[in-house]
């Protein structure tokens, strides 16, 4: 029987890290195949380099850490700021989609600090919807699937939408036994960390990542280094209940009921 697999897409080389890695790490530990895919080739992640030098080295960095995470790696598809939600992005994500046919779709943020980053979030929910439409002509084309899929959005960048209000999650995954390698894969993306100190003043982009993993641990009340996840509606992908990432990690993760609670608050009507 072919394992089951897990799909991790967000906007630039080293936002899988970030946000996801643990998770896609605990994936694999429980026997899933995984798959690692950048939209945007990281062409404006520099102060020095030319367009050709940075896309060339980004995507060095990126296919290293996406092997440090035992993931296979797929090709970016569009410039830095070029991703739009348009006629060629879905297609060229679904058809990722449509070939790889994953159970566990993990995607960035609809809310975040950075317009790529919610637009990347865009392109694959709607490519993920657009998986079994049988007049949907992918780039390059895949026949149509039926299969369900479960989506799942990760914590943004700083843990706070646009408007600074905090994000909590609904699911919480205990990365702490992997931290250590969700580093070495962060690590991979050399370039990235001496744009990043120059752009954005962040003078050490491991531990800040660290930090961050620590504080979404402190958010779940159990453990000490997490990353956080929010389930997208079940609409047009998979049942009502599914959640394959629960069922996957039982000992390693748990979904917060009170978020639930308030999911689901309103539905009954006015209390008499």
């Amino acid at each position: 029987m072919a394992k089951p697999v897990a799909l991790a897409v967000a906007a630039h080389p080293d936002d899988i890290e970030l946000m996801m890695g643990g998770t896609l790490l605990m994936l694999g530990k429980a026997g899933y195949d995984l798959h690692y895919m950048n939209i945007c080739n990281g062409s404006m992640g520099t102060d020095s380099m030319t367009r050709e030098t940075v896309i060339a080295r980004r995507t060095e960095e990126a296919r290293e850490a996406a092997h440090m995470l035992g993931a296979t790696f797929h090709e970016p598809i569009v410039d830095d700021l070029d991703l739009y939600y348009d006629r060629v992005a879905p297609r060229k994500v679904c058809a990722v989609i449509r070939e790889v046919q994953p159970r566990i779709l993990l995607v960035q943020s609809p809310q975040d600090y950075m317009e790529d980053h919610m637009i990347a979030c865009r392109v694959t929910v709607s490519a993920a919807f657009f998986r079994g439409m049988v007049n949907y002509i992918t780039d390059p084309p895949r026949a149509p699937i039926a299969d369900e899929i479960t989506l799942y959005h990760a914590l943004p960048w700083g843990l706070r939408d646009p408007l600074r209000r905090v994000l909590r999650a609904g699911q919480y995954v205990d990365v702490s036994s992997v931290l250590s390698v969700k580093r070495e894969a962060l690590a991979c993306h050399k370039s990235q960390k001496e744009w990043l100190d120059v752009s954005q003043g962040l003078d050490s982009y491991l531990r800040t990542m660290e930090e961050m993993a620590a504080l979404v641990g402190r958010m779940s009340g159990r453990y000490t280094h997490a990353e956080g996840w929010r389930r997208h509606l079940h609409l047009g992908y998979c049942a009502e209940q599914a959640d394959p990432l629960s069922e996957a990690l039982p000992n390693d993760s748990f979904v917060c009921q009170e978020y639930e609670d308030e999911l689901n608050h309103g539905l009954a009507g006015p209390q008499s």
